[in-house]
């Protein structure tokens, strides 16, 4: 259904990401940013909070028909479990406790981990900065979608059914494009979580585990927060890396909508974001910006010259320091 996209390859581009100049651009003419480069202790609180949430909806869960668990795994529990996702997003920047107190993150992402239901917070911290260190880079960047995933998802329909499946790419994809070896702290966090979801299970029930694991499924695929994972580096304008957006559902986020800003100052916790673009105003009002989620979801399954190749991609210069 709908018609073949006509991109058949990435972008492939020979410059640097744009990120690392503008940085030192902006903090040489305004090197006050670098105040804002500090943990944000409400953000502990925040998960704390979150993570009780949802032990309070697994009971309220454990005795409804099945509809009723699905029906609010969609529309309550997905909305935490992919706003938590975006916790760990802080947390994996150390943005809870700071760099002198590294590990305390990472047992802490752990923790954030749990209403998830799958172990991941450790695996994405050790990408995730590879993605930020090189952003795009052949082999390396597992947010750059696979070959496969570009040729086949290629019409209208496969890109709908691709925006469902997004988790499973997301979950599958580090495999195929850059493996590491597991660590330590992945098998801590994979067998806490496993523990977790057996005491879900033997305390509510199987319907708080379905609920647990269907929040997150539902909530990373076809969800108006998911509409992130396209609106950061998508390609819709030519010669355009990143794209932030501006609206209410960064509210939800931890201001991860502000991704111009987020890669140009990683080490800014999301709350400080907004003050980034507020004080840097020209470098960041003339770029090209978002203000739906959901409109980016639509433009990305209609748009017939959009798909998942439609990332820029470079070929790694020299050899890359893998985290």
């Amino acid at each position: 259904m709908g018609n073949r996209v006509a991109r058949e390859d990435f972008e492939w581009v020979y410059t640097d990401q744009p990120h690392a100049s503008r940085r030192q651009e902006i903090l040489a003419k305004y090197p006050e940013i670098k105040s804002l480069m500090k943990p944000d202790p409400n953000l502990i609180w925040i998960i704390v909070l979150m993570v009780l949430t949802q032990l309070v909806a697994f009971y309220l869960v454990k005795d409804l028909d099945w509809k009723w668990v699905l029906f609010w795994a969609y529309a309550f529990g997905s909305c935490i479990n992919h706003s938590m996702t975006l916790a760990i997003h802080e947390v994996s920047h150390n943005s809870a406790f700071g760099n002198n107190r590294a590990l305390w993150n990472r047992w802490f992402g752990i923790f954030a981990n749990l209403p998830i239901g799958v172990p991941y917070s450790v695996s994405f911290k050790r990408y995730h900065m590879d993605h930020h260190r090189y952003l795009g880079g052949d082999g390396i960047d597992v947010d750059i979608p696979t070959d496969f995933e570009g040729w086949f998802f290629c019409t209208t329909f496969r890109k709908f059914m691709w925006v469902i499946l997004q988790p499973l790419f997301y979950a599958f994809r580090p495999l195929f494009i850059n493996p590491k070896p597991i660590s330590y702290l992945e098998v801590i966090n994979t067998v806490i979580q496993i523990t977790f979801d057996i005491i879900v299970y033997y305390v509510f029930g199987i319907r708080s585990l379905v609920y647990m694991l269907a929040a997150s499924l539902l909530g990373l695929g076809l969800h108006p927060i998911s509409g992130h994972f396209i609106a950061e580096h998508y390609m819709f304008l030519k010669g355009h890396e990143t794209y932030s957006y501006y609206g209410p559902l960064n509210l939800l986020t931890f201001n991860v909508g502000y991704h111009n800003e987020h890669h140009d100052f990683p080490n800014v916790p999301g709350k400080n974001l907004p003050l980034v673009r507020k004080i840097a105003a020209e470098y960041y009002d003339s770029l090209p910006h978002y203000t739906s989620w959901v409109k980016v979801l639509y433009d990305f399954v209609t748009d017939d010259t959009v798909s998942p190749y439609s990332r820029m991609k470079r070929h790694q210069k020299g050899k890359a320091a893998l985290e």
